[in-house]
């Protein structure tokens, strides 16, 4: 039996609650069988007596559906037992334990209610049955006391236990979200960019067969035709890894600095990494490779022709800049009304960064990242 599980989890929630309580109550009856007939505390009880102590440990069978109910029902047998002076030690397991179900299962006011009325009825019947045990009383009224004050205790218990698994609960609600934020984030940025990628090759291809069809530039064509196969590819394989991660069974890391050569050659972008031996952080890296993505996407869709692109990713004390920059000389390269730079935003927020984006004063479009490196080591 798991008792840890047994003192948090609520009592009405219990699986088969009266089947469990009613066994508990035969154990109860057997035992305080035993006790009457074995302990010299009061009279031996004769044919009522047995009556009134076993009637005692019926209730028990339903103490966690109706607990006050069954303590009364309790009192009602238990008075009369004591008040003839049976034998007093045999009912109090039973007692003890309705008085610890109405305390763990109430709100303090009742608990307390019921603990005044308990123990004024035992010191009445007590100082009835022996007037002169002074220290009778006080045992059966710190009796009484304790076993309340440990009912309410495991009812707090309880409570803040709940509190605490709701509050988890929360907090994993709360990191799916983001995650699945983050995935369609990635899935955002790989098919938009592999998407314009294909289209920007597509129609390299389509000129070539088009513009002079007597001179064919073959080879033109098939450096563009293979661009599309490997964009195609490179595209799969990052789908796939996105949906690895997303079922915890990744077979391949996620896109870092190091994958960064591969991604700005399809663009025909200059690229500049200043981070030395630098060990940068698998997310800050994901989030930089995705960052450069991104842009590069929205400077191929919406820059001038022959626009220059330029990547410099870079290290300043502990934080990582990322820059890339169009200089092309036409409007746009906002992304038009997607969420492209919302999402590269959300990215660089989501490792404690920020980022901007905007008209250069030169003219063309730049978008700039800080990222924090927490912790950063350098390697030797």
């Amino acid at each position: 039996m798991d008792f840890a599980a047994a003192f948090t989890r609520d009592p009405q929630a219990a699986p088969y609650p009266v089947r469990c309580d009613a066994s508990a109550a035969a154990v109860f009856a057997v035992l305080a069988a035993v006790l009457a007939l074995t302990v010299d505390d009061g009279r031996a009880p004769d044919a009522l007596g047995w009556a009134l102590l076993l009637a005692a440990h019926v209730p028990l069978a339903w103490r966690r559906r109706a607990p006050m109910p069954v303590l009364l029902a309790m009192v009602a047998c238990v008075v009369p037992y004591h008040a003839l002076d049976y034998m007093h030690l045999a009912p109090i397991p039973a007692s003890m334990t309705a008085l610890y179900t109405v305390a763990s299962t109430g709100r303090p006011r009742r608990t307390l209610f019921v603990g005044l009325s308990v123990t004024s009825v035992t010191l009445s019947i007590q100082v009835f049955v022996n007037p002169h045990e002074m220290v009778e009383l006080l045992r059966v009224s710190g009796w009484v006391i304790a076993m309340l004050v440990f009912g309410a205790s495991i009812r707090l218990y309880r409570l803040l236990v709940a509190g605490v698994m709701e509050r988890a609960e929360r907090e994993a609600e709360r990191k799916v979200a983001e995650e699945r934020l983050r995935i369609a984030r990635d899935l955002h940025d790989l098919l938009a960019h592999s998407i314009t990628l294909i289209g920007v090759q597509t129609s390299v291809a389509a000129h070539v067969l088009v513009a002079d069809p007597d001179r064919l530039d073959r080879e033109a064509l098939v450096e563009a035709l293979d661009g599309i196969t490997e964009t195609c590819r490179e595209a799969r394989s990052e789908v796939r890894t996105t949906l690895d991660v997303l079922r915890a069974t990744p077979e391949g890391p996620l896109p870092d600095l190091v994958s960064l050569p591969d991604l700005v050659r399809t663009s025909g972008a200059d690229l500049t990494v200043r981070t030395g031996a630098a060990k940068v952080p698998a997310a800050v890296g994901a989030a930089a490779y995705r960052i450069v993505q991104e842009s590069l996407t929205n400077a191929v869709r919406h820059g001038s022709p022959g626009a220059d692109l330029s990547v410099d990713v870079g290290l300043e004390k502990d934080v990582l800049t990322v820059r890339v920059t169009n200089g092309g000389s036409a409007p746009g390269g906002t992304g038009g009304s997607g969420y492209g730079i919302l999402g590269m935003r959300e990215r660089a927020r989501s490792v404690g960064g920020t980022l901007s984006a905007g008209p250069r004063d030169g003219g063309g479009f730049e978008v700039a990242a800080e990222l924090p490196l927490p912790g950063r080591e350098v390697t030797v």
